[in-house]
């Protein structure tokens, strides 16, 4: 898998080039609306090109599954499938909030094998490959030793498009606020996860995510040491959308927080 991860570290650093270039005149950027508080600029555009070109030069068969452009070759048809988000936190990049991230990922077989998440704004570059471990900078990554879920600090993310959940996260929220030392919501899932896979977070939870928002921060606290779950403790996260992640002992505590505050709509999604 190592020819394959070089190659997505290529292809985010080329669209990561492209967001900070576009970076210093974001005023100027062409946007659209893809629904309430949803919204696609010419950078994210350009950006996917890019990854798409670089990963497709190097391995032509290979599917696609882009936030932008959507699906690509038919899954079915390779054992390969990329999982691309541009710019993960575009409604950040255009405020010129700097947290937001390139993520690529890669299922091989229907299971998670290669992760990148690349932060333009700080050059950081997580990296994992399924059985090799975790890395920021090349330099190996594992998650917090913390083992309450008192005084831990947890990730989040907000509803901003869909408030179908958004009571029974207000309950959740209203919990876990009580127990932890406290909840952030910096507005990238893809760095929330990456930087729980380094030990910066303790936990994360959110509702109504994408495949793209998740899939290389899943991969990355796995080889970390981290755990991740839907909201029933399963697998079915990228399907979903609801995932609960942490070290092992906070990522219990975290899950069992939750359950409770479920509704039968989310039990029924997992």
């Amino acid at each position: 898998m190592l020819p394959m991860l070089n190659t997505a570290v290529k292809a985010a650093r080329r669209a990561g080039a492209i967001i900070n270039r576009a970076s210093n005149d974001v005023d100027r950027l062409t946007v659209h609306s893809k629904g309430e508080n949803d919204f696609v600029s010419e950078v994210d555009q350009k950006a996917e090109q890019a990854i798409i070109q670089t990963l497709l030069d190097a391995y032509p068969k290979h599917a696609i599954l882009a936030e932008e452009s959507g699906a690509s070759g038919e899954p079915g048809d390779s054992e390969y499938q990329w999982i691309i988000d541009p710019l993960d936190g575009t409604t950040n990049f255009l405020h010129g909030f700097p947290q937001y991230a390139v993520s690529i990922a890669l299922l091989y077989r229907e299971q998670l094998s290669v992760a990148v998440i690349y932060d333009p704004v700080r050059n950081d570059l997580f990296t994992a490959t399924r059985g090799a471990g975790a890395f920021l900078n090349e330099r190996r990554i594992r998650v917090s030793k913390r083992d309450k879920l008192q005084g831990a600090l947890i990730g989040t993310g907000f509803p901003y498009r869909d408030f179908t959940h958004l009571d029974a996260y207000t309950a959740m929220f209203k919990d876990l606020v009580q127990k932890t030392s406290g909840l952030r919501r910096p507005g990238s899932a893809a760095l929330d996860l990456a930087w729980l896979a380094a030990g910066r977070i303790d936990g994360f939870f959110e509702i109504g995510l994408n495949a793209w928002d998740i899939a290389a921060g899943c991969l990355l606290i796995q080889e970390a040491g981290g755990l991740v779950s839907d909201f029933a403790g399963a697998e079915n996260y990228l399907r979903s959308g609801n995932v609960v992640a942490g070290n092992p002992k906070v990522f219990v505590q975290l899950l069992q927080t939750i359950t409770p505050h479920l509704t039968d709509a989310l039990r029924d999604q997992a």
